[in-house]
């Protein structure tokens, strides 16, 4: 991750807010799979220490995890340039390019239209592709009014075909011997950018954005890793030629060999959509009961399996008590003839298409040279006493 500069950032919702988020905290453990007076026992192999505390300001500790929405003060934080400081009274969000007629629109005017809400799971596409980057994760409930209708009340020109998000924030990037000043920039096609789950987004678990995590407004793609879901907006462009920035064709891009015709060829592609994934989220006791306890995302999840040292996959119970089309899965595994030692714990979703989550081994990981769409079999390591 770049260096970054650090800036103080506060925001204050209204009462109303407030309460609201109170709310969905009270109700944040009511349907988790948790035993009375059970501890949870410290995987042993624990993130390195963070290399990065400006970039990357916060990360989900999986053995806290322990609601199905993830609270807004343990979402995860990420910036690639600064974390900009924006007052909600000045600011306003222009939709232009190849449009018909031109909009800019106020905090107040985006919240006047249509509201919607959804649930989606966010994972960063570096997430578990350092060893100490292993939280970029959570789930929030999101709301904010649809992109579609906005798109179509600018009314695209017929040559659109790609829409491009801007974010306030900015950086300097080095491209070859030119230095230049870009804003954090990511872009869909069009069919992609008026999917109508994605949602200009003023609200997260009730309460208004935090500054960490995008205020006053950020775009919410469901089913796209975070790197698409732009933080700080401050301009939509369409345009009639695929955009190419620095985070869309020379970072959060994925590197792989592959193998045609008995030769292996190379192949580089712009990260977007996420992909299946499980983890282990924690192993807990309740006197001598042992439990495992993860969570599955990423697809529409069929089942989750978990190995125990080299043994034989054994099939999970997921919690169906909360769950939402975009939401990860809470999973659990009672181990009751735990014995006392160091095991290993693995787990592995397969998607209701029959999609398997890739092992460590398989080529779609080994032969992986970049560390984005990490999603590979998670191992983690508890010591039994």
């Amino acid at each position: 991750m770049p260096d970054l500069q650090r800036r103080e950032l506060l925001v204050q919702g209204s009462a109303a807010l407030v309460a609201i988020a109170a709310l969905y905290t009270s109700r944040r453990a009511y349907a988790f799979p948790t035993r009375p007076s059970e501890e949870v026992v410290p995987w042993l192999d624990q993130p390195t220490e963070n290399p990065d505390p400006v970039g990357i300001q916060k990360q989900l500790v999986w053995e806290d995890l322990d609601s199905w929405i993830t609270p807004n003060d343990k979402f995860f934080s990420i910036s690639h340039f600064n974390r900009p400081t924006i007052d909600e009274k000045t600011w306003s969000m222009e939709i232009g390019g190849l449009v018909k007629k031109p909009l800019k629109l106020s905090l107040a005017d985006i919240r006047a239209r249509p509201r919607q809400e959804v649930v989606f799971t966010v994972e960063c596409s570096g997430n578990h592709g350092f060893p100490f980057f292993t939280g970029g994760i959570g789930n929030a409930r999101w709301a904010g009014t649809p992109l579609a209708p906005i798109l179509e009340e600018a009314g695209v020109l017929e040559n659109g075909i790609e829409v491009v998000f801007f974010g306030t924030d900015t950086g300097e990037v080095p491209i070859r011997d030119v230095k230049m000043q870009q804003n954090f920039a990511r872009a869909m096609s069009l069919a992609e950018a008026t999917n109508p789950d994605n949602l200009l987004c003023y609200e997260m678990n009730g309460a208004a954005l935090p500054a960490a995590n995008g205020f006053p407004l950020r775009l919410i793609a469901p089913g796209w890793y975070g790197i698409a879901n732009v933080k700080w907006l401050e301009r939509i462009e369409v345009r009639d030629t695929r955009f190419m920035s620095l985070l869309m064709a020379r970072d959060y891009v994925t590197i792989r060999e592959e193998e045609h015709n008995g030769e292996t060829v190379w192949t580089e592609n712009s990260v977007g959509r996420a992909l299946i994934k499980s983890a282990p989220a924690k192993v807990t006791r309740k006197d001598s009961d042992y439990r495992i306890i993860g969570a599955a995302w990423g697809a529409p999840i069929d089942r989750v399996e978990v190995q125990i040292d080299q043994g034989p996959w054994i099939r999970a119970t997921i919690d169906h008590s909360e769950e939402a089309e975009h939401a990860w899965k809470i999973w659990s595994l009672d181990w009751p003839n735990a014995g006392a030692g160091e095991h290993t714990v693995t787990s592995r979703a397969v998607s209701t298409t029959g999609q398997v989550q890739p092992a460590m081994d398989d080529p779609l990981i080994a032969k992986k040279h970049t560390y984005w769409e990490s999603n590979g079999q998670v191992t983690r390591r508890v010591r039994v006493v």
